[in-house]
């Protein structure tokens, strides 16, 4: 009996080592899952970034031909090929679209500015899938001057990934293109943008 009055204290100190172990263990574990759901949270609630994802810029500027809106005496359709060495600001818009409609007098004003400033810099507005006559009365309405092209069957917007509208892509000088703006042009975008591919 004597034997089982020494064992007593010890099976009391080897319950309490496994309980303080199982303690831990729960403690570690808990503290390993509240770790593990920040990190989630903080990832899902982290915008994903931005740079590097656009797979058109840095590369050559897709070719195309369209035909022109209001045709002139010498061209009744427009390649991108034609202004080879000219940096390019491409903007795809419609008449329906009122975005589009915003930005229109600073694409008109900005051109004008280039053209009296002798800058060799071409702008080319592409009419997505609107019907000539809607396209026409469009330029009209805001007295564009520079050159539209229609994209009737989308097959240009398909080939410069288009998501929305407006949305302006601007070639450099190489024929390579160096950033696309998917939202409304400000004066500042269109700014620094300008200053990129000149």
């Amino acid at each position: 009996m004597p034997e089982l009055a020494e064992n007593a204290p010890v099976q009391g100190l080897v319950r309490k080592n496994k309980r303080r172990r199982r303690m831990l263990i729960f403690c570690v574990v808990s503290l390993v899952n509240v770790g593990l759901l920040a990190l989630i949270l903080t990832q899902l609630l982290t915008p994903a970034p931005h740079s590097g994802s656009d797979p058109l810029v840095g590369h050559a500027a897709p070719n195309f031909s369209l035909a022109m809106l209001r045709p002139n005496s010498r061209n009744s359709a427009l390649a991108l090929s034609n202004f080879k060495g000219k940096p390019v600001v491409l903007n795809f818009w419609a008449s329906w679209c009122d975005p589009c409609k915003e930005e229109a007098p600073l694409l008109e004003s900005a051109w004008k500015q280039m053209q009296a400033q002798g800058k060799d810099v071409v702008f080319l507005g592409i009419d997505f899938q609107d019907s000539s006559n809607d396209g026409i009365r469009f330029l009209q309405i805001y007295s564009i001057t520079y050159p539209a092209v229609q994209d009737v069957d989308g097959s240009v917007s398909i080939k410069y990934g288009l998501t929305s509208l407006p949305q302006t892509i601007f070639i450099n000088r190489n024929g390579t293109v160096v950033s696309r703006e998917p939202r409304e042009l400000t004066a500042q975008v269109l700014s620094s943008n300008l200053h990129l591919i000149m």
